[in-house]
C-alpha cells in the first residue's frame, strides 16, 4: 500500500498535460495567435463566374491577385504578381495595397504607398497596370492622391489631389483640372470634411454617371467653420500644431453644394439644392438616367429628409420624397436604383420598424416589401432578372443577423442563412453566387460560398488552426439572454463567468458597455479580442456582463429613440437597473460592480460613476465625451438637436457637472491626437475632478486617435486596465 500511495503521489505531482492555458495579454495584444483568417481584397468579376482575392504567395513572399472560380473553388490563374509591377526595371516592384478594375477587366487601378487620415479617408499613389500589354503606367506626378477610379470606358481615371479633382486621359496623357479652387482648411472639391465623413460614413464625393459623360461631385466650402488644434510630439524638441475644421455642436457647418462636369464639353453646373445652406447633402447618387442625379438633402436639425432628382444638363431639381420624423431621420445606403429606370428601393422606420419600400420614380409607393416586429438591417443587392431583393435583418433573434431574399412585389420571402447568428454576405455581379462570413459567440469568421437559394457548396475558410489554438486555453462560455427591469423595460444582456464557477461564492463584476445609438453590443457573434480580454478577466475571478440599454439598436424606432433630446440619462437609468438585477444574484459581490467603456461607453461609465455612484465601485473611461458640447454638429444635434435649442439636454446629462457625486476608483484615459472625441473632453473632465476635490487615475497615450492602437500601445493599455480592475474592485 505505501508503494502504491508513493507511486499515486508521484504520478500527481508530474504536469497534466491536457490542462488548459491561461490566456495571456502578450497573446492577444502582442502575438496575434488569436487573429482569425478573411479573404481579402474580394472582387466579383463581371462574367458572374469568377472572383479575385489578394493574397500573399508562401513560398515568394510576394503579394499577388489571385483569380478563382466560383462553382468549383478552383484557382484560374494569377492576374499579377507584385514583382511585374515595375516602372523602370532598376526601381522596385510597388506593392499593391488595394486594387480595382476597369469595367471591361482589360486594366487594373493599384493603389500603393497608402496612407490614414481619419476613419475611411487614405492617400496614396495609384498606377495603372494594362493586363493585355503588361505595362505600368503612374497615374500623376506630385502629392499623393485620393479615391481614384475607372471612367466607365476605363480610358480616363479621375482622382483628388489637394482638395481638387482631375481627370487623366489615359490615351492621351492629358491631365484636366476638373476643379481649381480647392485649399487646404477652406475649400473641399471631391472628397469630405472631417464631420461628413465621421458621421456619414463617407469620404469620396464625386462620381461618374453611367456612360461616363459626366461626373458629379460635392463642393465643401469650410471658410466659417472654426479650426480645431492638437499638439503633435513625436518625440520632437518642439510639438508641432495640426489644424482642421471641426464644428461642434450648435456651431457653423460647411456649406455644401453639388456640382455636375460635362467631360465633352469641359462645362460645369451646379445643382438646385434650393437656398437654405444650413443644411447636410448626406448622399448623391445617379439613376440609371446619366442625366439624372439623385441627391439626399436633409435639415439641419435631421428630422426631414428629402430625395430630389437633378438634371445633369442645367441643374434643375424636383422633390420625388419626402420623409419627416418626430425625431431624427439616420442615413443609409439602402436606396437603390432598377436598372430599368422604373423604380427604387428606400427603407424607413415610419410604422415603428425598420421596413423595406418599392417606389416608381415619381415617388409613388409600388410596395411595401417587408413587414413586422422587426428591423431591416441593410439591403445587400438586388437580382433584377428574378426580381429578388437581398437583405439581412434581426427577424430571427434580436442578437443575430441573418440573410433572407424576397421578391419586389413582397412575395416569396425565404431566409437564406443556415446557421443563427451573425451573417454578411456578399453576392456576385450576377448574383449567382454569394460568399457568406458567419460567426456566432462560440464560433470565430466562417466562410463559405452559397448559391442564391442559401445551399452550401464549399467552405472557404473555416480558421479551423484558430479554433484548434482556442482549444489549448481557458475560455469561458458568453451567455445571451434577456430581463426586465422595475419599469418593466425588457433588456437583452450576455455574461460570462469564472473560469471553474462557484455558485456558492460571492465574485466581484464588471459591466462593458457602448450604449450608444445605431449600436449593439448584446450580439450572438464572435467577440475577437474584447471577449479574450474578458475570459482573461474570468481567470482571474470575475463575471463579466454587457447590456444594451435603451436607444441601442435592433428593437424598433421607439426602443432606439426614446433617448431624443436626453441622450445619457435613459442610458444610465438601465446600466443602474443592470446593476441592481445582477447584485440581487447570490454569487455576485453588489459591492464590487465595476463599468468600463469607450467613446460612448466612456461618457456612460463616466455618467455611472457619478450619477450612479451608489451602485458601482470602480469605473474606467476610454476617450469619453464629458459635455456634448465639446462633440461635432451632425452627431450631437441628430440626438440632442442644438445646445441653444436643448441647453437642459446637455448640462443635465454631461458628467463634468456631476463629479461632486463620485464614490468609487475611477481611471480615465486618452489618446492626445483624439481627431474625434478631442482631449479637452478629459481636460474639461479633470478640471471638474478637481474643483469637487475628487482623486481619480489618469493616462494620456501621447499622438494617438481615438483607436489608440500602434505598437506596444493596446497591450500597454489593456494591462493598465487590467490592472486597476485587480486593484480596485
Amino acid at each position: 500500500m505505501r508503494k502504491i500511495g508513493a507511486l499515486l503521489a508521484f504520478l500527481l505531482a508530474l504536469p497534466t498535460f491536457s490542462q488548459k492555458k491561461d490566456i495571456t495579454l502578450e497573446d492577444i495584444w502582442k502575438n496575434g495567435i488569436f487573429t482569425p483568417k478573411h479573404i481579402e481584397g474580394l472582387v466579383s468579376m463581371a462574367d458572374g463566374k469568377h472572383y479575385t482575392s489578394l493574397e500573399t504567395n508562401i513560398k515568394t513572399g510576394e503579394i499577388e491577385i489571385v483569380k478563382y472560380e466560383y462553382k468549383t473553388g478552383k484557382k484560374k490563374e494569377v492576374i499579377v504578381r507584385s514583382s511585374e509591377l515595375t516602372v523602370q526595371k532598376s526601381v522596385e516592384p510597388i506593392q499593391i495595397d488595394n486594387y480595382t478594375f476597369s469595367d471591361d477587366e482589360t486594366k487594373l487601378l493599384i493603389a500603393t504607398q497608402t496612407e490614414k487620415l481619419y476613419r475611411h479617408s487614405t492617400r496614396e499613389n495609384y498606377y495603372v497596370f494594362d493586363l493585355k500589354t503588361k505595362h505600368l503606367q503612374k497615374v500623376t506626378e506630385g502629392d499623393k492622391q485620393m479615391y481614384a477610379s475607372f471612367s466607365p470606358n476605363g480610358n480616363k481615371v479621375a482622382f483628388v489631389r489637394n482638395n481638387n479633382i482631375f481627370i487623366k486621359d489615359l490615351l492621351s496623357g492629358k491631365e484636366i483640372a476638373v476643379t481649381t479652387d480647392g485649399k487646404q482648411n477652406n475649400i473641399i472639391n471631391g472628397a469630405t470634411d472631417w464631420v461628413y465623413e465621421e458621421e456619414f460614413s463617407f469620404d469620396q464625393t464625386y462620381s461618374w454617371n453611367v456612360n461616363g459623360t459626366r461626373l458629379a461631385y460635392y463642393r465643401f466650402n469650410e471658410s466659417r467653420v472654426k479650426e480645431f488644434e492638437m499638439n503633435e510630439y513625436h518625440s520632437n524638441l518642439y510639438p508641432t500644431v495640426y489644424r482642421f475644421k471641426y464644428p461642434k455642436a450648435g456651431e457653423d457647418n460647411s456649406i455644401v453644394s453639388i456640382h455636375v462636369y460635362d467631360v465633352n464639353q469641359n462645362k460645369t453646373v451646379t445643382a438646385d439644392v434650393g437656398k437654405e445652406t444650413n443644411q447636410y447633402i448626406p448622399r448623391i447618387q445617379w439613376t440609371p438616367d446619366p442625366n439624372t442625379l439623385s441627391v439626399q438633402r436633409m435639415n439641419r436639425l435631421q428630422n426631414k429628409l428629402e430625395l430630389l432628382f437633378i438634371s445633369a444638363s442645367n441643374g434643375e431639381s424636383k422633390t420625388v420624397l419626402t420623409e419627416e420624423s418626430n425625431t431624427y431621420i439616420e442615413i443609409n445606403d439602402n436606396l437603390v436604383f432598377l436598372s430599368d429606370n422604373k423604380g427604387f428601393t428606400w427603407t424607413s422606420d415610419n410604422n415603428g420598424f425598420n421596413h423595406i419600400y418599392l417606389y416608381n420614380m415619381t415617388g409613388k409607393l409600388i410596395n411595401q416589401l417587408t413587414w413586422g416586429n422587426w428591423d431591416v438591417a441593410e439591403i445587400i443587392g438586388i437580382n433584377e432578372k428574378t426580381g429578388t431583393v437581398f437583405y439581412t435583418s434581426d427577424e430571427t433573434a434580436v442578437p443575430e443577423k441573418c440573410l433572407f431574399a424576397v421578391q419586389l412585389d413582397g412575395t416569396g420571402k425565404k431566409k437564406l442563412s443556415e446557421r443563427n447568428g451573425t451573417n454578411n454576405a456578399v453576392f456576385s455581379s450576377e448574383y449567382n453566387y454569394y460568399i457568406n462570413t458567419f460567426s456566432d459567440v462560440d464560433t470565430p469568421p466562417y466562410i463559405t460560398l452559397h448559391n442564391t437559394d442559401g445551399k452550401l457548396i464549399r467552405v472557404l475558410e473555416d480558421n479551423s488552426a484558430l479554433k484548434k489554438k482556442l482549444e489549448e486555453y481557458q475560455l469561458s462560455k458568453k451567455e445571451i439572454f434577456a430581463f426586465t427591469t422595475s419599469e418593466n423595460i425588457v433588456l437583452n444582456a450576455w455574461l460570462i463567468k469564472p473560469v471553474n464557477f462557484d455558485p456558492t461564492k460571492k465574485y466581484p463584476m464588471l459591466l462593458t458597455f457602448y450604449g450608444g445609438p445605431h449600436n449593439n453590443e448584446v450580439s450572438n457573434e464572435w467577440g475577437g479580442s474584447s471577449y479574450l480580454w474578458h475570459c482573461l478577466l474570468a481567470q482571474k475571478g470575475y463575471l463579466v456582463a454587457c447590456v444594451d440599454n435603451r436607444g441601442t439598436e435592433g428593437r424598433g424606432r421607439d426602443f432606439k429613440k426614446c433617448t431624443y433630446k436626453q441622450l445619457g440619462k435613459l442610458e444610465t437609468q438601465d446600466q443602474i437597473e443592470a446593476a441592481k438585477f445582477f447584485g440581487s444574484w447570490v454569487y455576485v459581490d453588489k459591492n464590487r460592480i465595476g463599468v468600463q467603456g469607450w467613446s460612448f461607453g466612456a461618457y456612460l461609465s463616466s455618467l455611472c460613476m457619478t450619477k450612479g455612484a451608489d451602485y458601482f465601485k470602480a469605473g474606467i473611461a476610454v476617450a469619453p465625451v464629458t459635455n456634448w458640447r465639446f462633440y461635432d454638429s451632425i452627431y450631437t444635434e441628430r440626438y440632442l438637436s442644438t445646445p441653444q435649442e436643448n441647453p437642459t439636454g446637455y448640462d443635465e446629462n454631461s458628467p463634468i457637472n456631476f463629479t461632486d457625486m463620485l464614490k468609487g476608483k475611477y481611471l480615465l484615459i486618452h489618446g492626445s491626437a483624439d481627431d474625434n472625441v478631442h482631449l479637452q473632453n478629459t481636460i474639461e473632465m479633470t478640471r471638474a475632478l478637481v474643483k469637487s476635490n475628487k482623486q481619480f487615475d489618469q493616462f494620456i497615450y501621447p499622438d494617438k486617435n481615438h483607436g489608440i492602437y500602434g505598437g506596444n500601445t493596446r497591450l500597454h493599455l489593456y494591462n493598465k486596465m487590467t490592472e486597476f480592475l485587480i486593484t480596485n474592485l
